[in-house]
C-alpha cells in the first residue's frame, strides 16, 4: 500500500506545480442562508478572516446577493478549518477545489 501513495504524491505534485495552483488550491465558499442576519455574517467575516469592515461587508453581499462567496483560500488543512470555524459560527460553507 505504500507504493500507490507514493506514486499519487509523485504525480500530484508536478501537476499542482504546472497549474501554479500549489499555494491555493482550496477555497471556503460561504453560502447564502435564511437565518443569519447580514450584520452577524460581517461580524463574524471579520472576527474569523481579520477582514476590514469594508471587504467583510462586499463578501457578505456577495453571499446575499449572488448566494455564495468565496471568504478564504489556501491548503486543504485550513481550508478544512476555516470551514469547521464557520460552522460553529453557525454559518453554511463548504470547501472546493477550483478546476
Amino acid at each position: 500500500m505504500t507504493t500507490p501513495v507514493e506514486a499519487e504524491q509523485t504525480q500530484a505534485e508536478p501537476a499542482g506545480a504546472d497549474l501554479g495552483a500549489e499555494d491555493s488550491p482550496w477555497q471556503t465558499v460561504v453560502w447564502n442562508d435564511p437565518v443569519n442576519l447580514m450584520s452577524y455574517v460581517t461580524y463574524v467575516f471579520q472576527k474569523l478572516f481579520g477582514y476590514s469592515r469594508d471587504h467583510a461587508t462586499k463578501l457578505m453581499l456577495d453571499v446575499h446577493h449572488k448566494g455564495r462567496a468565496i471568504v478564504s483560500s489556501g491548503s486543504k488543512e485550513k481550508v478544512e478549518a476555516d470551514v469547521t470555524r464557520l460552522h460553529a459560527a453557525g454559518l453554511w460553507a463548504t470547501m472546493e477545489q477550483p478546476s
